[in-house]
C-alpha cells in the first residue's frame, strides 16, 4: 500500500523530495551512496521538513555504520541482508513514530 519514489543518489533524493515534499512521509536512505551520502542528503532534507522520518540501512554493524556516515541522532537504522518482511516492519514502526 505504500508509493515508492526511487532516487538513484544523494543529489536525485533531494531534488526528488523538492518535487515530493507534502506526499513524503518516510526517507530510506543506504549509508553509503553516490554522489552525496545518505546523511548529507537526510541533512539537506531536513532543513526543508524537520519533521521527516528516517531509516538508515546498511551492510555494517550499527555501531560503525554511525563513523561511516550515519547521523548520530537517528535511532532507525536496518542492517542488511534483511527480509521484506523486516523492512516492513521497521517502516510501521516508524511510521506509527
Amino acid at each position: 500500500g505504500f508509493t515508492i519514489i526511487e532516487a538513484v543518489n544523494g543529489e536525485d533524493a533531494i531534488e526528488k523530495f523538492k518535487e515530493n515534499k507534502d506526499s513524503i512521509q518516510l526517507l530510506i536512505f543506504d549509508v553509503v551512496m553516490p554522489k552525496k551520502s545518505g546523511k548529507t542528503a537526510y541533512q539537506a532534507i531536513k532543513k526543508l521538513n524537520t519533521d521527516i522520518k528516517v531509516i538508515f540501512i546498511s551492510g555494517c554493524t550499527e555501531k560503525p555504520v554511525h563513523s561511516k556516515g550515519a547521523p548520530e541522532d537517528v535511532q532507525d537504522f536496518i542492517s542488511k541482508p534483511f527480509s521484506p518482511n523486516d523492512i516492513l516492519r521497521k517502516i510501521q514502526e516508524v511510521l506509527k513514530k
